[in-house]
């Protein structure tokens, strides 16, 4: 597979989140989801409204998410929706909790573990998505990016316990009685990643990871550690295993000495698995070309 373009810029502005949109040289049409974290409220690393204003009008695009399968305050979607609105992204664009009203069941064509996907039923109102991602570290799953944001991210809480679980039971209160071996969970995102690209269609989606205030835990944290590393940028591509990739290597070829933490919590985690399985499921590629914006 010949190498993926990932786009670069160093700088972390509004104006700059724009440009690397506009470099990706394919425009999403119809009616434009832009799937993002809220973020679990206490915590505050998730990407801003502030940042991300601008490009969401520019594609008058709606901000799409769905609840979550660990409890927390995004759960319920009446305290999600206050999340939503507490974090600024109520006022500054139309929200869409994918999975309050009902979820649908998408099937995984040849998956590691799962044979199908359940996620929120709107999200069959988007032509075409945005995957915007703050890129940090993740509890579980190592690190959490773009495949992450299309797997976990577009399920809704049944089938966020589908992927937690390696398809062993879809009940939330069920799911931690039931964790699978680590790489089986990582292999099971791959498969909803699958489930998601193929139901969309890949030249509907397009893929944008903001690698700031890198903490090793995830939005989903109500109290995340500090970050120990300095920013590096914004990231974007068509392919969403060459941008992960391209944002893991970053962090491990960062002159910042700060960046042990993070590379613990990703490695310890196994986390490039997530990339790796992927990348077998024809996905995209882990071989990548930087075209830098800065230069």
């Amino acid at each position: 597979m010949e190498k993926a373009k990932v786009y670069f810029t160093k700088e972390i502005t509004p104006e700059s989140l724009i440009r690397i949109y506009q470099a990706l040289g394919t425009k999403l049409k119809g009616k434009v989801g832009v799937k993002i974290s809220t973020g679990e409220p206490g915590g505050h690393n998730y990407l801003h409204p502030e940042l991300i204003g601008d490009l969401v009008h520019q594609l008058d695009g709606t901000i799409i998410e769905c609840c979550t399968a660990y409890g927390g305050q995004r759960q319920d979607p009446k305290l999600h929706w206050k999340a939503i609105e507490d974090h600024g992204f109520k006022a500054m664009a139309p929200c869409d909790i994918m999975d309050e009203f009902g979820e649908m069941e998408i099937p995984v064509e040849g998956g590691f573990h799962l044979d199908k996907d359940i996620v929120g039923e709107h999200l069959d109102n988007y032509d075409s998505i945005l995957v915007l991602s703050h890129f940090k570290g993740h509890a579980m799953g190592g690190f959490g990016g773009a495949l992450k944001n299309i797997s976990i991210g577009i399920a809704s809480t049944h089938g966020k316990t589908n992927i937690h679980t390696a398809g062993v039971t879809t009940e939330a209160a069920e799911l931690f009685n039931n964790l699978p071996p680590q790489d089986h969970f990582l292999e099971s995102m791959a498969d909803a990643c699958k489930a998601v690209i193929s139901h969309k269609g890949a030249e509907n989606m397009l893929y944008i990871n903001v690698a700031n205030r890198l903490s090793v835990d995830c939005d989903c944290d109500s109290h995340p550690a500090e970050p120990e590393m300095a920013d590096l940028g914004i990231f974007a591509s068509t392919d969403p295993v060459a941008v992960d990739q391209a944002c893991y290597d970053a962090v491990i070829n960062s002159p910042d000495p700060g960046k042990k933490a993070l590379i613990e919590r990703m490695d310890s985690r196994h986390g490039i698995h997530t990339v790796e399985a992927a990348a077998q499921h024809g996905l995209g590629s882990r071989e990548y070309e930087i075209i830098s914006l800065d230069d």
